[in-house]
């Protein structure tokens, strides 16, 4: 994993205890625990990179999930234009935000005019 991205051996220790509480495992769940590293240490391209040269575990193509909006998706393609309208709009939440409470209440009643939907800004304080 290390030709992939510079990842500290008490990161990839702390993983891969989460994983001895299983009997049985399979070896992608590995493989994806490793994707999910090297994106963290270095980018999305090095990690894809890492996957491609793992993929014969997974038996065909792999396809990224999120949960977006409560669902769990690869992508947006087959959401009708409610529900993409409803992900445009959800606050996008950063753990180092450099974007003060005021700005980003602004920015949510322009994101809510913008899609038509209510906005009530005594739900931001």
């Amino acid at each position: 994993m290390n030709e992939y991205a510079k990842v500290p051996a008490d990161e990839i220790k702390q993983v891969l205890k989460e994983f001895d509480q299983y009997e049985n495992l399979h070896v992608s769940r590995l493989v994806e625990a490793g994707v999910a590293l090297i994106a963290k240490h270095s980018d999305e391209e090095t990690a894809k990179q890492y996957f491609e040269a793992h993929d014969q575990y997974f038996g065909g193509k792999f396809e990224r999930l999120r949960r977006i909006t409560g669902y769990l998706v690869g992508t947006l393609d087959r959401w009708n234009d409610g529900k993409k309208a409803e992900e445009a709009a959800r606050v996008k939440h950063s753990v180092n935000s450099s974007i003060n409470d005021d700005e980003r209440a602004a920015r949510l009643e322009k994101q809510a005019l913008a899609h038509n939907v209510a906005y009530a800004s005594s739900i931001v304080s």
